[in-house]
């Protein structure tokens, strides 16, 4: 019988709602108990004196690349890269290559993550064939192959029968479909937000109405057909709105944002001397966007809160802003950037934030975790609130170094992440 103990840390579990000093003993790879002094024969144990114990963090939207674009990331990378920013889990996104539209690239996926052995990857399949919104792909399939949801991402579905052929047969398997809310004909080729800012410094803007008029779109689609409907990495004002309206309606609705978006403005995309670092999709918007991302996160309008990790090989990055591609390297920031963005000014507390990166998260797709209760998963994220981190994208795990906070230092990180009762990264 394999066992850990962890011991003295403050443990966090909202759904049980505990927030007390406590020992965990997992065995087997799952909690067999909580409880104070906990005596356990011939097990390891990690002290967590000092330090936050909470159910694992389970990101919602991750590209990990592979298969396809193993120069950016592979599954490996990706999956310790995802250990050591407090992940015990990530949800990974279909644009790969080949398009993860079949079951032989979910089992693929999953193959190469369990021999992996650092975090849990739980594919999200495409939505239409090749992400190419003509057709649907085999969603029946790729669910029973492991798929955890539907997902065109990065490519938002331009087609509204095929969204609500699409939200019918994901109602079905009930899994959620996550979208990528953009009018790609609105957005206008656009390389950053359209404002003021894109205005003054020069470059194409994508305007904030481009998403929001398919977050309108889709939850009257998704109220319509009664699908479970996921937005992913929402950016402005009016979507938070938008959401916060159809929730109190009873829509089935959630939502996400990413940490990028709740910490940077276009003025810092015009303050990076047109640095493509800074670059990504949607784009990052006003200061009032910002603010009400805040806003939407504190009020629980906001569902989950993810890393949005997009790598890029170095070369890619270093093109012109206008050409080069969206994306940043984010599993190594988003909890840290949460840690001091939210928690440490009073925004949400520690256990509003397991909600939103653990509880939820699991819940939305159907996974184990989201708890510490008696035969849960030993999944956990051990944090350290006073933890100090200087974000130094030359020691990324991730083969993805592409981050605008590079130099940034940011007050609470992780401790240490643990997968099945087994300590898969320690600071």
């Amino acid at each position: 019988m394999s066992r850990l103990l962890v011991r003295n840390g403050r443990v966090i579990d909202p759904v049980q709602g505990i927030d007390e000093l406590m020992d965990i003993l997992i065995e087997d790879g799952r909690i067999a108990t909580l409880g104070r002094e906990i005596k356990a024969v011939d097990a390891p144990e990690l002290d967590a004196e000092g330090l936050v114990v909470a159910p694992g963090f389970i990101d919602l939207h991750s590209h990990l690349r592979e298969p396809g674009y193993e120069y950016k990331e592979t599954i490996e990378t990706g999956c310790l890269a995802a250990a050591a920013g407090g992940f015990t889990a990530v949800c990974c996104m279909a644009n790969t290559n080949p398009v993860n539209d079949e079951p032989a690239v979910t089992r693929y996926i999953m193959e190469k993550a369990n021999r992996a052995g650092a975090v849990k990857v739980y594919p999200i399949g495409a939505l239409s064939k090749g992400c190419k919104g003509d057709e649907l792909a085999e969603i029946g399939e790729m669910v029973r192959a492991g798929a955890v949801a539907i997902s065109d991402s990065p490519n938002p579905v331009a087609n509204s029968l095929l969204m609500r052929r699409a939200l019918e047969y994901c109602k079905s398997f009930d899994v959620p479909m996550i979208v990528h809310p953009q009018d790609e004909l609105l957005s206008d080729r656009g390389a950053m937000h359209e404002g003021r800012v894109s205005t003054r410094i020069g470059l194409r803007g994508m305007p904030g109405a481009a998403e929001e008029a398919f977050v309108a779109r889709d939850i009257l689609l998704a109220e319509f057909t009664g699908g479970r409907l996921h937005l992913g990495h929402l950016s402005t004002a009016g979507s938070v709105e938008a959401i916060r309206v159809a929730k109190a309606r009873g829509s089935r609705v959630t939502c996400e944002v990413s940490a990028h978006h709740f910490s940077l403005t276009d003025e810092d995309v015009a303050g990076s001397n047109y640095d493509p670092q800074w670059k990504m999709n949607p784009p990052l918007r006003t200061d009032e966007d910002r603010k009400a991302i805040i806003a939407g996160i504190a009020d629980g309008t906001i569902d989950a809160i993810v890393s949005d990790h997009a790598p890029h090989h170095r070369d890619e990055k270093e093109m012109d802003f206008a050409d080069a591609p969206f994306g940043i390297s984010a599993l190594e920031t988003a909890v840290s950037l949460a840690l001091d963005r939210l928690v440490r000014p009073g925004v949400i507390d520690v256990p509003a934030l397991v909600r939103l990166m653990s509880v939820t998260p699991a819940r939305i797709v159907g996974v184990p975790g989201g708890s510490l209760a008696e035969g849960s998963p030993g999944d956990l994220t051990i944090l350290d609130l006073e933890r100090s981190v200087t974000v130094d994208p030359d020691l990324f795990v991730s083969k993805g170094r592409n981050t605008p906070f590079a130099g940034v230092t940011l007050q609470g990180g992780p401790a240490a992440t643990v997968v099945g009762g087994r300590v898969v990264w320690q600071r």
